[in-house]
């Protein structure tokens, strides 16, 4: 799933997106939820409107974000205190807020507020932020389910209602982990995600964990596993049984110049490209490899131009939908 942290997929426009053959994207409640606003979002007929995309999306619950303001938050049973990275303003994210807010935004998947514990973490550090979690596990889930007919196209699509998906935390401790998937199993969320990953620590650890959740969680409903990954990686992981994935990487390495091709990965930015009038990819037919050069593509880099960025994230985007894409078709025809 690439990523739309403030409802756009950076630098790439949404008919690109369905172009590439991308069938759902992210939205973040909590740069939502500063800018432009829930409430405005709302009013204008919910971020699929908002944005023109008419495909899936699905909002995080905020918690993440939340965790990534070192300094800036308070943590209590109420919910989670902070800051804005923006003007320094006060804010209040309880489970029912979260859920509130992506109502408004009206995702079609939206997730349990949760604390995301920090690596490395002791275990009674991770212990307390589980209760949090758990906690506010229930307290969403029973907001949402009182008010999910909120959502703007309830009546337009004959009814229809947001999903709610559960995260598993816990750290790195297989026993907290376990215990957090069997409680969120017991509520009857209606998928579940594996959170608290891609925060510091080692890939084999990563695995480890994946491993350890994969099996209690039920195979009938999306399993997904947050923030992951690298190309080989989140090949990996759906091989293992996981469902669905996101991450930053495929945009935010483009516009350093980092492309994932066929031949392994590439720094565009280098010298030897410079009088390269080949294909970034000669085996992708995406709208940039079927164009442009890597002499190009360098050229735009080493000048700043908006663009390089662009052309960048359409390939690597490509590069890890067609890599889905086969992986789909493989299980398919298993």
């Amino acid at each position: 799933m690439p990523v739309g942290t403030q409802g756009t997929v950076k630098a790439v426009p949404q008919g690109v997106l369905e172009e590439l053959g991308a069938q759902i994207i992210l939205g973040n409640t909590y740069h939502l939820y500063l800018r432009p606003g829930h409430e405005l979002i709302q009013r204008l007929g919910g971020l699929h409107r908002f944005i023109s995309w008419p495909r899936a999306m699905l909002t995080d619950s905020g918690g993440f974000q939340v965790f990534s303001l070192t300094g800036l938050r308070k943590i209590s049973d109420v919910g989670v205190e902070f800051r804005s990275h923006l003007d320094g303003s006060k804010h209040m994210f309880s489970p029912e807020h979260s859920m509130d807010v992506q109502i408004a935004l009206g995702a079609d998947i939206c997730m349990a507020f949760d604390e995301c514990t920090e690596y490395p973490a002791g275990e009674a550090r991770a212990a307390e932020s589980l209760r949090y979690t758990m906690a506010w596990a229930a307290r969403s889930l029973k907001h949402f389910r009182a008010n999910q007919e909120r959502v703007v196209w309830h009546e337009e699509l004959g009814g229809a209602t947001q999903s709610l998906f559960g995260i598993v935390q816990g750290g790195m401790y297989a026993h907290l982990r376990r215990e957090s998937a069997e409680r969120l199993v017991e509520m009857e969320f209606d998928g579940y995600a594996i959170g608290g990953l891609s925060v510091g620590e080692p890939r084999e650890l990563t695995r480890q964990v994946i491993a350890e959740v994969l099996p209690l969680l039920p195979k009938d409903k999306p399993r997904y596993v947050m923030g992951v990954g690298f190309p080989d990686e989140i090949v990996e992981y759906a091989r293992m049984g996981v469902d669905m994935m996101d991450c930053v990487i495929p945009t935010r390495a483009a516009r350093h110049g980092l492309l994932f091709t066929s031949q392994g990965r590439m720094n565009i930015k280098n010298r030897q490209f410079a009088e390269d009038s080949g294909p970034p990819d000669p085996e992708c037919s995406c709208p940039t490899c079927s164009r442009y050069s890597r002499a190009y593509l360098r050229h735009l880099m080493q000048t700043g131009e908006p663009l390089g960025g662009t052309l960048n994230s359409i390939h690597n985007l490509a590069f890890y939908l067609n890599t889905m894409a086969k992986l789909r078709s493989g299980i398919e025809s298993a």
